[in-house]
């Protein structure tokens, strides 16, 4: 295809193609690569491989956006009323946001300190009248001597100066400016403006050089584009947040949300099961059919700079042969070193210094140290039960309503009833399973009104339609409904899905002090056994133990749910229970669970997981839970409905506990 224009010859696709690169306001680097790229193909036969090759390659960098940008909303207020409206709870999480926000808004807000350096006093007031009025707090000085001093003394992010001044002239100041801040941009000013002293001006760092009279529009326009270079510094770089917690406790839609709040585009990936380190960094244009990675892609599909990037489930991330995925992450997700991100098919660097990332993990133990190092972790423990009621009521069942199509009549969900899901149909920390619930309700309501055509019957939703709906409850209080047993201690256990209650099972047979452990448990858990197990045979007298017991019994420790791997060191202080229950002929009290990692000498250390243990044993109806003291820090996160209806005990020593969860 030929194209003419009037008064001139045929334009060729490569001279289309060159054009079309000087238009896309590339940066010079990467537009000279593609000028190259070009003039390669302009000696190439169309119908070699190649030449395809080629063109791709410039109209993917064509296509990028290199300057293009959304423009942040920086209204402190209308974020919060969008996290707010789209989340329920969720209160330190919510405060970090707002704290980067708040710390953009001041960036941005500030005045530009500009310091202005003549001996002529007409000269000095007109510049300093012109800066005031455009809104930049000004300083003058009347000569270099004051300008050194005051550079001495406080920092500037433009320096305008005369270059010939008495004593210490405007390249001195230059120097003087450039060695206390390299950042701080200095335009040189003179009425004997010559090639030879602007190119000397230039070397030591000048930002520009202008000649008297001044142009007012021109000096205006030189300080603006100054500055536009130091804000972008200010503003580039970010914290990488990670969201840590339970499935279902609204990661991604609080990445939405924070989009949504700044007003910039939004876009997420999943890196779960990726093993190929080129979904990241793209594959070398040598290869048949390579394509940028994932990340580029990404940038080019939103078509923005700067947009909220998920990297959701960066925990399963995967590595084999191909390399390691989680390597390349380490430059992209370091403010320090995605300003020039490569990409492999590109070729050349891509700034992603503007872009916010968020990452999702259900929990940071498989994340390397070193890329865990670069991340910002904020946890999502889980909701109370009075959380879920009001995420049901607020978001959930209007909802799972609409999408049911019973809006023109919605039934009405007794709090009751929204109870019972709660309680007898869910077991976990966040609310995805509460939408399945409510959902499947909803859809079996729509599919009764069509068949009975009868509206009013529908209308309202009780517990006794809750059981009708779901069929008989799947869950029970095993703690509250239980009964106190020797030799059977509650405890609290951590998985990625949220905190569980388990229970120690101890029993003693007739032997020759063998201990038997089953339960499916790994290393730590067994190590806690044998330790909780030494200490009681330690201090039989303490616990008023026949010191022969242990030569004429076996002990058998299990753990229910055999086929589940257990492990972990807070299992210590539990166990430790169970056996001095079982030993002495106490029932251990079944409304108490306990958590800590235990010691040869019976002091009981801190362990993690502190708030999710403590919402699942209120979930399971516990009345007491046993911590260590050391975990004081960790209870204040507790919140307060819990901790009216939860006593919570706090111990050093496991001596100081016996009577309490004995009886």
């Amino acid at each position: 295809m030929r194209i003419f224009k009037k008064g001139e010859g045929p334009i060729s696709d490569i001279d289309e193609l060159r054009q079309t690169v000087l238009d896309a306001d590339m940066p010079s680097q990467v537009e000279k690569v593609a000028l190259k790229e070009t003039e390669k193909l302009s000696k190439m036969n169309p119908s070699a491989a190649e030449y395809t090759i080629g063109i791709n390659y410039i109209e993917y960098l064509v296509s990028l956006p290199w300057n293009s940008m959304t423009e942040d909303n920086l209204d402190i207020d209308w974020a919060e009323h969008i996290l707010n409206e789209a989340h329920y709870g969720l209160a330190k999480i919510k405060d970090r946001i707002l704290e980067h926000l708040a710390v953009r808004i001041l960036k941005s807000s500030a005045r530009h300190k500009i310091l202005v350096v003549d001996d002529e006093k007409m000269a000095r007031q007109n510049l300093e009248y012109v800066f005031n009025k455009e809104g930049y707090d000004v300083h003058t000085a009347a000569s270099g001597i004051e300008a050194l001093d005051l550079l001495e003394r406080t920092g500037f992010d433009v320096v305008v100066t005369d270059f010939k001044m008495e004593k210490i002239d405007g390249m001195d100041v230059l120097e003087k400016a450039k060695l206390n801040n390299p950042d701080t941009e200095v335009i040189m000013i003179t009425g004997y403006a010559t090639v030879p002293r602007a190119i000397e001006a230039m070397k030591k760092g000048s930002y520009h050089f202008l000649s008297k009279p001044l142009n007012l529009a021109e000096i205006r326009s030189t300080i603006k584009k100054a500055l536009f270079k130091r804000k972008y510094q200010l503003a580039s770089k970010g914290p990488i947040l990670c969201f840590v917690g339970p499935p279902g406790t609204g990661k991604t839609s609080l990445g939405r949300s924070i989009a949504r709040s700044l007003k910039r585009k939004f876009t997420r990936i999943s890196l779960a099961g990726i093993k190929d380190e080129a979904e990241i960094r793209g594959h070398r244009r040598s290869y048949v059919g390579a394509l940028p990675g994932r990340i580029i892609q990404e940038i080019r599909r939103v078509e923005s700079k700067n947009p909220v990037f998920m990297l959701d489930e960066i925990d399963k991330i995967g590595q084999d042969f191909k390399g390691d995925p989680s390597a390349a992450l380490l430059e992209l997700l370091d403010p320090e070193q995605n300003t020039h991100f490569f990409d492999h098919y590109l070729d050349v660097p891509f700034d992603l210094s503007r872009v916010m990332f968020i990452a999702t993990a259900n929990t940071i133990d498989p994340i390397p140290e070193p890329l865990l190092d670069r991340l910002e972790i904020l946890y999502l423990s889980g909701y109370t039960e009075e959380d879920k009621m009001n995420i049901a009521v607020k978001y959930l069942i209007p909802e799972e309503i609409a999408d049911a199509g019973l809006s023109d009549n919605p039934p009405n969900f007794t709090p009751e009833a929204i109870r019972k899901i709660i309680r007898e149909y869910t077991r976990e920390a966040g609310v995805r399973n509460l939408k399945r619930q409510i959902a499947s309700i909803c859809r079996k309501n729509a599919r009764e009104r069509l068949r009975k055509k009868a509206e009013d019957s529908f209308a309202t939703v009780t517990p006794e339609t809750v059981e009708r709906r779901l069929g008989p409850r799947k869950f029970y209080f095993e703690v509250a409904e239980g009964q106190d047993r020797i030799g059977v201690a509650t405890g609290l256990a951590w998985t990625p899905a949220g905190g569980e209650i388990i229970f120690i099972e101890t029993k003693k047979m007739k032997g020759k002090n063998r201990l038997i452990l089953t339960g499916s448990l790994g290393d730590v858990m067994k190590e806690s056994a044998q330790a909780a197990l030494s200490y009681i045979r330690s201090n039989t007298d303490l616990f008023r133990i026949d010191e022969s017991f242990f030569e004429n019994h076996d002990i058998h420790i299990h753990v229910p749910a055999g086929a589940i791997p257990k492990d972990g060191p807070s299992a210590g202080l539990p166990i430790a229970v169970a056996l001095i229950s079982l030993v002495t002929d106490r029932p251990c009290k079944r409304s108490t669970a306990l958590t800590g990692e235990l010691t040869l000498s019976g002091k009981i250390l801190p362990v993690g997981g502190v708030k999710e243990k403590i919402l699942a044993a209120h979930r399971a109806g516990v009345k007491s839970v046993v911590f260590p003291a050391r975990n004081d820090g960790d209870l204040e996160e507790i919140p307060a409905d819990v901790k009216k209806e939860l006593k919570i005990i706090t111990v050093d020593d496991l001596g100081e506990i016996i009577d309490l969860v004995l009886i």
